[in-house]
């Protein structure tokens, strides 16, 4: 029996129209953008009961009547807002545009980490490199760069990563803690807001975070602000070079939002460092987004969008992947999902991992 995936069955007429919203969708992003920006949805919001016209927005915003208008009526079109008798009010899709996080933080990352480079995309796939983020500096990844990138797209990038990542920290807690592991190992713990979120969860556990020397750098800071230097440590290293090993006697590995950032190759590596870091009863716990676990197409949109992000921006070869992907990875680096956790935070899967050798 096959196995499809998307459709194929709307009029010809409809596909046409959807071509077309392609063809110019990064010159309409960029009027929502200035809709938002602006000041323009606001406007309407306020105005909510009557709407406003374009003159009337005008003068209200300090814009000229030429700007307002022709960003109004592309907004037509983006069915962010609608017109009625002269005067524009906005959509349910105007609304969330302006008010939503989780829009505001994915058109924010859009424009400001993705939007110049992504010119670049066509680059990245022919040379299996990150070509995009040359319009920031010249550094291998995106990682080695977050430290030195202008603040506004460090403030963006965080963001979004954090933002995905947050709304899971309070879910997984009773499914990290059930085993009741004193020692816990943080792979790619970045800014340290995991670690520290667990170490007021349980008074007890001890916390290693590993990662790179500049994100080490900003997660040591932020503990000691917290005053957490006595139960978490940080270990710098080199994450991709499989010479050096992670370190051990940890009850617990974790990966949160991690594996995602690196290639196939990459991933086993990685696993495999894991896998002989790991005490022999202990788990290795990855949360991640995977496409096909999505309950709503928004979600799987979305994570295809961001594949192209780690393409053309990160690291020109990683993705948002399939969970058979890590099924399969995990298999051949020595492990077994034992348990999987679903619809943690924003659409994400939780694995619990164990070594194949203590299988059951």
């Amino acid at each position: 029996m096959k196995k499809s995936i998307g459709s194929d069955k709307k009029p010809a007429l409809q596909a046409k129209f959807d071509a077309q919203k392609i063809a110019f969708a990064p010159i309409m992003f960029q009027a929502a953008m200035a809709l938002r920006d602006l000041g323009i949805l606001e406007y309407l919001m306020k105005n909510r009961r009557k709407g406003a016209t374009i003159e009337e927005t005008s003068r209200a915003l300090e814009l000229s009547v030429y700007g307002v208008k022709v960003l109004l009526e592309a907004g037509l079109s983006l069915e962010m807002v609608l017109l009625e008798d002269g005067r524009f009010s906005l959509t349910k899709t105007g609304y969330f545009i302006l008010s939503d996080e989780l829009t505001r933080v994915n058109m924010d990352f859009t424009q400001d980490v993705n939007y110049l480079g992504m010119f670049k995309l066509q680059d990245a796939i022919k040379n299996g490199k990150p070509e995009g983020l040359k319009v920031f500096g010249n550094w291998d990844t995106v990682y080695e760069a977050l430290a030195e990138l202008p603040a506004k797209v460090r403030k963006s990038w965080f963001a979004f990563d954090h933002f995905y990542s947050d709304y899971a920290f309070p879910e997984v807690m009773p499914f990290l803690f059930s085993d009741k592991p004193e020692t816990i190992l943080d792979v790619g713990g970045n800014t340290g807001k995991f670690s520290i979120f667990c170490a007021r969860h349980n008074e007890t556990v001890k916390i290693t975070i590993l990662d790179l020397p500049g994100q080490v750098k900003d997660a040591l800071k932020n503990i000691r602000e917290e005053g957490l230097e006595d139960r978490i440590s940080t270990h710098a290293l080199n994450l991709l070079d499989n010479a050096i090993p992670f370190p051990k006697s940890h009850d617990a590995i974790w990966m949160s939002q991690f594996l995602d950032c690196f290639s196939q190759d990459e991933i086993r590596g990685l696993l495999k460092r894991a896998f002989h870091a790991l005490d022999e009863k202990g788990s290795l716990f990855i949360l991640e987004t995977y496409w096909d676990k999505q309950e709503f197409e928004a979600s799987t949109y979305s994570l295809h969008a961001t594949s192209l992000y780690f393409t053309a921006i990160a690291n020109g070869n990683s993705q948002m992947y399939h969970s058979d992907d890590m099924v399969r990875l995990l298999d051949q680096s020595g492990f077994y999902v034992e348990t999987v956790y679903e619809n943690i935070g924003v659409s994400h899967t939780l694995f619990k991992c164990k070594r194949k050798n203590q299988r059951n």
